[in-house]
């Protein structure tokens, strides 16, 4: 089945994040800062008051560290819009989503299921996943304007909180709902469940370099 296009707001409503499905492909207008690592120890850890009224002005967080500068005379040059992988700050996650009512999370590689099941779904939150690889470019183009950026003396240029007016930025694509169910991990067991036929009658590699195996229960994994 294709996937359905959606365009969101970075302010959505329930009733948004209910409709949506695993695999639907998402389109984002609004107002969207990016925060990681130095934003959430800052606020979180250091207890700093958040530069911005959350979430009334944003709901969206991007896992992303701008190809971005500020020139002399106080504004800004952004480029390419490269998403980070967000399992490296899952653990504070659920203290920043009920801090800043943060409804979407965007980055790289997504999490498992029992990470969205014990963050997002007690916050009703969703995952969104950048598409493929090599993307910052095309996500630049939905890049309106840079409204403001925050701590970037105290973190840099790439831990700061960049606020992002943004139009048709994506494509985004769903990877968790609000039962907490992970596209990842239903794709994988899907894929699973024929890899068996793919190998079936295939000729042995004549030569084989190290941990290289046409059977699956060979496999070296490092």
């Amino acid at each position: 089945m294709k996937p359905r296009e959606i365009t969101l707001s970075t302010t959505p409503k329930s009733e948004d994040l209910t409709s949506l499905r695993l695999g639907d492909i998402v389109y984002l207008d609004g107002l969207m800062y990016t925060a990681r690592e130095g934003v959430y120890m800052r606020a979180l850890e250091d207890r700093a008051n958040i530069p911005m009224e959350l979430p009334s002005e944003s709901a969206a967080n991007f896992h992303c560290s701008p190809a971005a500068a500020i020139r002399p005379d106080g504004s800004f040059d952004m480029g390419a819009v490269t998403a980070t992988a967000s399992f490296r700050f899952a653990r504070w996650l659920p203290d920043w989503m009920a801090r800043t009512g943060a409804k979407l999370i965007i980055g790289k590689g997504g999490m498992s299921s029992k990470d969205y099941r014990s963050y997002f779904v007690p916050n009703r939150a969703i995952y969104l996943s950048t598409v493929g690889y090599g993307t910052g470019a095309l996500l630049g183009r939905g890049v309106e304007n840079v409204e403001a950026v925050h701590w970037n003396e105290e973190l840099g240029l790439a831990q700061a909180m960049w606020v992002i007016r943004c139009k048709r930025m994506g494509p985004f694509i769903v990877a968790s709902d609000l039962d907490g169910n992970c596209l990842f991990e239903r794709e994988n067991e899907r894929i699973g469940k024929t890899l068996e036929h793919v190998y079936k009658g295939t000729r042995p590699a004549t030569l084989k370099r190290f941990g290289e195996t046409d059977d699956r229960k060979d496999e070296l994994i490092g």
